[in-house]
Order: C-alpha cells, then sequence, then structure tokens
C-alpha cells in the first residue's frame, strides 16, 4: 500500500502542477479566467494550435469512454489543441488508427494500451516519428518500456485489491468476476486483484460484452447453478445492471458490485440495487492526458518521474452517492 499513496500523492502533486500552470504571477485569478474561457468554448492560452488524436479500444456506446473523451474535450479547448478522436475495439484496428494520426503528423498522441502487444509496434513508429506518446487507462505497466512518457489511470491490480478488501467487509465468501472483453489484460489484472486479498473464493466467468442479452443470460445461468455465489463484480459500468438483471431472473441473493461509475450506477448505488462501485475517474484521465501533453509541448514537462499518474480506486458506496449524482448527471464522473 505504500505504493499506492507513493502514486497518489504524485496525482495530487500533478493535478496541482497542472493548475499553477494556467497561474502567473496574478494568482487564483488567471486560473479562474482559464476556467471561465473554457466554460464559454474559449481558449485560455496562445500557443500554437496543436493537434492531438486520442485513440482508444472502446466499443460502440461505452458510456466509460464517454466520459473520458469528455475531459479531453474540455481540456483540448482550455489548451488550443485541435483535438482528435478514434476508437476500434479490435485491436489491430486500433493499431491502424494509431497508424493514421502519425500519417496525418500530429503533435502529440493519446493511447490506450489494451492488448499492449498489438500496439507496440505503431507507438514505436510514432515514436521514431517524434511525436510524444501519453498510454492512458489501461497499459500501466507496458507504457514505459514502449517509450510512452507517461501513464494515467488506476493500477488495475490495486484496484482488484480494493474490491477484494470491500468483499471481505461486507461478510462474502464466493465472487463471480464477469470479464466482457477476452485478452485485455487489465480485465485479468482486475480479477486476478481480487482474488489476491479477497478471504473467499473468486470464479471468472467469460462473457461477450459486445452482446449485452448474451452476458445476462451467462450470468443468469451462473447463478442458477451455483447458489453460494454472494457476489458478482462486473467490470464496467454498463454490465452492472445487465447482471441486476440477471440477479433477479435467476432468483440469487447475491450482491451486485461494479468497476466504474456512470449515472445509473450512482442511483442504484443510492437505492441500494447495488453494493459499491470502484470509480476511476475516466473525466480527469481524458483531461490530464490532453494537459500533459500542452505542458510537454510547452514546457517540456513530465510528470509522473517513471511511475503511473494514478486516478484511481476509490471505493464508492451508498453514502458517497447522492454527492456524486449531480457530477453523473452532467457525465464527468
Amino acid at each position: 500500500m505504500a505504493r499506492f499513496r507513493t502514486w497518489v500523492g504524485i496525482a495530487v502533486a500533478g493535478a496541482l502542477s497542472m493548475s499553477l500552470a494556467a497561474c502567473s504571477s496574478t494568482g487564483g485569478k488567471r486560473a479562474e479566467d482559464a476556467r471561465e474561457a473554457a466554460a464559454q468554448g474559449r481558449a485560455a492560452v496562445n500557443t500554437p494550435r496543436w493537434t492531438f488524436a486520442m485513440i482508444t479500444h472502446s466499443g460502440d456506446g461505452d458510456t466509460f469512454w464517454d466520459i473520458v473523451r469528455s475531459g479531453a474535450k474540455q481540456a483540448a479547448v482550455k489548451d488550443n489543441i485541435n483535438f482528435l478522436y478514434s476508437h476500434d475495439d479490435e485491436a489491430q484496428q486500433q493499431a491502424q488508427l494509431v497508424d493514421a494520426a502519425v500519417d496525418k503528423k500530429v503533435d502529440g498522441i493519446i493511447v490506450t494500451l489494451a492488448k499492449p502487444d498489438a500496439l507496440k509496434a505503431a507507438v514505436a513508429r510514432a515514436e521514431k516519428a517524434g511525436i510524444p506518446v501519453v498510454t492512458v487507462n489501461s497499459g500501466s505497466e507496458e507504457s514505459k518500456a514502449f517509450g510512452a512518457l507517461t501513464h494515467i489511470g488506476q493500477d488495475e491490480t490495486i484496484a482488484g485489491e480494493a474490491v477484494g478488501d470491500e468483499l471481505n467487509k461486507r461478510g462474502r465468501n464466493k465472487a463471480l468476476c464477469i470479464l466482457h472483453e477476452q485478452g485485455n489484460v487489465g480485465h485479468e489484472q482486475r480479477c486476478d486483484g481480487v482474488a489476491k486479498t479477497f478471504h473467499g473464493t473468486v470464479q471468472k466467468l467469460y462473457v461477450n460484452g459486445t452482446d449485452m442479452p448474451d452476458v445476462q443470460s451467462a450470468i443468469e445461468a451462473k447463478l442458477q447453478a451455483d447458489k453460494s455465489v454472494d457476489a458478482v463484480v462486473t467490470l464496467g459500468a454498463p454490465y452492472a445492471d445487465t447482471a441486476v438483471k440477471a440477479k433477479g431472473d435467476a432468483g440469487s441473493k447475491a450482491e451486485v458490485d461494479t468497476f466504474d461509475l456512470n449515472a445509473k450506477v450512482a442511483a442504484e448505488l443510492e437505492d441500494g440495487t447495488l453494493g459499491f462501485a470502484v470509480d476511476q475517474q475516466p473525466y480527469l484521465q481524458g483531461y490530464q492526458a490532453v494537459d500533459l501533453l500542452w505542458l510537454y509541448k510547452y514546457n517540456g514537462d513530465v510528470l509522473g518521474g517513471g511511475e503511473p499518474v494514478l486516478t484511481g480506486p476509490q471505493i464508492i458506496t451508498k453514502d458517497q452517492a447522492a454527492a456524486l449524482a449531480q457530477y453523473t448527471e452532467r457525465g464527468t464522473r
């Protein structure tokens, strides 16, 4: 946990340094002017209009990535950045999108490494072309080796360990961990992290995350076959409600918990439908990624000291859900 505290300190320091970068001798007023300018769709700086491309492994309709993109776009407005966004949940296609960004001679690239082996050559090509790269969300262990400036996100193993600890506090004995994207190293790390600290047993269930009826039927069948399962852990907010429906159809009393947060999850936490959620602050991931690239281009700044800049995990329960509801409704949490 010392490592966790260290990385949290780095993340806090990073947030402070970005705030200070927007200030001058006028102090807080300059920072306030920057926020107001961004809110009105105006740049808060007079640096060149660089182009940054973000390429993620998101599938269509994933609300998590809407929040990441929202944070990135807000920072892009503030930093006078021409922001390009593309995504593909197939690793080879994602790599081709990175290659396309290199061919466009963009000034910076933000990329996720859910399936790092498939992205390695594309990232190397970007760096050979002199384009700085920041990795975000997934691939923290590969980021440095691939030559990225830094990685922004949560450590998936630490996040899984936090879930295991929370399940222990709740007296759970058998957890079902739902993996909705096979081959995603971050998802495996999450479930393995749960197993590392959980005093009970953990079973993995692989489902086709692009087919929600299939996800629901697979979870329902498992819960019907094994009544001893008393916790279901989904790895993304859109799957939490599906797991709740599967639980009801199966007549199970298992608690449903989830990684990630959105408006639906916040509401279900508040009414007790869900037990808890693990928030990795996706808005912050997108915002910091753009801001850090801007700081690098403008001032040669690099955050992290060779370690990931952590944006989570934060365990959200019923007690905190109401306070976060306003942020989830506007799409920033």
